[in-house]
């Protein structure tokens, strides 16, 4: 073990995951094909969305956010984990830059989800609750304002997060986690960091408030407009869109306080590691799968790209 007193050295040892002999290259192996899938796939919805015109729409355009930061937060993420999945603990280590770098990009991951499914929900509660207006209101105008303002949210409000954290001296170099995170890094200071845990509680219940807040906020007015609109179309698009749009919500949320309630179990120690690890996997595999799923265009687009592939074979 590294010495647990060592003031403001630059190589850090990453805990990880404790695993059995047996249990190594099966865990290794999940993740690494986790990881495959998620690139494959997010890369795949956004080339789509940028191919195909038919995409070229608000709703597209915003969702397409979504595998971007998943991509980008799993691929930070999941290699350097596969690597210290196959080392010895010993051997766990991290350059102080690396691990904020880490760090950062991890809250940026979560904070962004959030922040897009929010400008996701407007979308949503424009196209249902004003249809006529839709067109003037969801301009492109709008949807770069959206995306930039999802993005500059999370920008602004984690730079502070690390910003009060890499101020902190250091005396200590275990990072007690899978991964580095702002909670992780702050406990290495000997330091008081009473300012830390209150920035880091004030932004989380107000990104998880915004966030459950627009939510209901959306589906409440979504489903009053529903129930006294006799028009079946808009009621079909309505469950079709939104049940897709609650089900990415109510993934990133569970996986999110989960994380966030084992924190406070000392004791589960290696689930709460486990749904760190999740908390980014999960909702990057299953975020493509369910858009695509639900989306008539998708998979109009891969229906015709899946016959062309055959014609072509055949000739």
């Amino acid at each position: 073990m590294m010495e647990n007193y060592t003031y403001n050295s630059f190589t850090l040892q990453v805990e990880g995951l404790l695993l059995s002999e047996e249990m190594t290259y099966p865990t290794f192996l999940i993740f690494l094909f986790s990881y495959i899938f998620i690139i494959v796939t997010n890369v795949g919805i956004v080339v789509l969305i940028f191919v195909d015109k038919s995409l070229h729409q608000p709703m597209y355009l915003l969702f397409s956010n979504l595998p971007l930061n998943d991509i980008l937060g799993n691929s930070i993420l999941v290699p350097r984990l596969l690597l210290d999945i196959l080392r010895p603990s010993s051997e766990r280590l991290i350059s102080y830059y690396e691990c904020v770098v880490q760090a950062f990009t991890t809250h940026m991951y979560g904070t962004t989800t959030h922040t897009i499914l929010i400008i996701m929900a407007f979308d949503r509660y424009v196209a249902i609750c004003q249809p006529l207006r839709y067109a003037s209101i969801m301009t492109n105008r709008m949807v770069i304002k959206l995306t930039v303002s999802a993005w500059g949210v999370a920008l602004v409000l984690v730079s502070v997060l690390l910003g009060l954290t890499v101020r902190l001296s250091r005396c200590r170099t275990l990072i007690k986690g899978s991964y580095c995170d702002n909670a992780s890094l702050f406990k290495l200071s000997c330091d008081s960091v009473v300012i830390n845990n209150v920035y880091g509680l004030t932004f989380t219940v107000a990104l998880f408030t915004a966030s459950i807040g627009s939510i209901v906020f959306t589906y409440t007015r979504i489903t009053i407009v529903c129930l006294t609109s006799k028009n079946k179309s808009l009621n079909s698009k309505a469950l079709q869109t939104c049940s897709t749009h609650l089900v990415l919500f109510l993934i990133l949320e569970f996986t999110g306080l989960s994380n966030i309630v084992l924190h406070r179990f000392p004791e589960t120690t290696e689930y709460r590691k486990l749904m760190a690890i999740l908390f980014h996997i999960v909702p990057g595999s299953l975020n493509p799968v369910i858009y695509g799923v639900q989306s008539k265009e998708m998979k109009r687009f891969l229906s015709k790209l899946f016959k062309k592939a055959l014609c072509s074979q055949r000739s």
